[in-house]
């Protein structure tokens, strides 16, 4: 898999306000994220190509990596693509621990101000 999604400092310049990006699968370089100033990233976290529920740590640890990137204001969590074909205990799972990691991230950062 490529180390960034080639086309995506192009659609800073978009009419569109808010860009998904699938992250926690392909551990993509998020530095390229500084190219969308304004927009609201929808960042993928949950790696859906495994069934294992990640932690909270790890979910909060991903979100992390974009925050140098965007300001936490314009950052909306969400899974990656496909959690239709997890079981119902394994999706679940991955959403209760995205939930926690929220969480963590809103708890650092009412700390952090």
């Amino acid at each position: 898999r490529p180390a960034a999604y080639s086309f995506l400092a192009e659609l800073g310049d978009c009419a569109c306000k808010q860009i998904s990006i699938e992250t926690a699968q392909s551990n993509l370089d998020l530095g390229v994220l500084a190219d969308l100033t304004g927009k609201t990233i929808i960042l993928g976290v949950i790696d859906l190509s495994a069934t294992e529920i990640e932690t909270a740590e790890l979910i909060a640890e991903r979100v992390r990596r974009a925050l140098p990137s965007v300001e936490a204001d314009h950052l909306v969590i969400a899974p990656d693509c496909g959690m239709k074909y997890l079981s119902h205990h394994s999706a679940q799972g991955k959403m209760r621990a995205m939930s926690a990691a929220a969480g963590l991230l809103r708890a650092e950062m009412g700390a952090a101000r």
